[in-house]
């Protein structure tokens, strides 16, 4: 976690093994979304493209394309959420360094306090991404009630 000009970040860098390609389209495709994050999901990896990320009553949030490059990097600006993750912009850089294995450069940034939610969203954050991981790795879907 690291404190900036734009308030508190969240931070996660790590190795999927596999092509970039296939990365995107797990963070980008609500059909892929869906194994590792949301209940439902809709939205296209475009510029200005609005996703809906629902996680069940009252969770039904909304979020804007800021950054879309693909095979490359994917950002998320929330347009309607909690309180205190509306100012917030959470993205991915990705990077093939070897090869068939993709860093992926996890941000979540725009948090004003490091408040419980904060803390627990970063949590939260890690053991999704590493859902990510094992779902584009190994195929490995948890299902949505069992993603803490």
């Amino acid at each position: 976690m690291k404190v900036t000009e734009e308030g508190f970040t969240v931070y996660h860098n790590f190795p999927i093994n596999e092509l970039s390609n296939k990365v995107y389209k797990a963070i980008t495709n609500p059909d892929d979304l869906v194994h590792w994050w949301p209940l439902k999901c809709s939205g296209v990896p475009k510029l200005g493209a609005e996703y809906n990320f629902f996680f069940g009553e009252p969770y039904n949030w909304y979020g804007e394309v800021i950054k879309c490059e693909k095979n490359t990097s994917f950002y998320i600006k929330m347009t309607k959420s909690d309180e205190d993750w509306n100012p917030t912009t959470f993205g991915f850089d990705l990077f093939e360094k070897d090869e068939g294995v993709t860093w992926v450069h996890f941000f979540h940034k725009g948090w004003t306090e490091q408040s419980n939610h904060f803390k627990h969203s970063s949590y939260c954050w890690a053991l999704l991404l590493n859902g990510l991981k094992n779902y584009v790795e190994k195929g490995i879907i948890i299902p949505f009630e069992e993603r803490n």
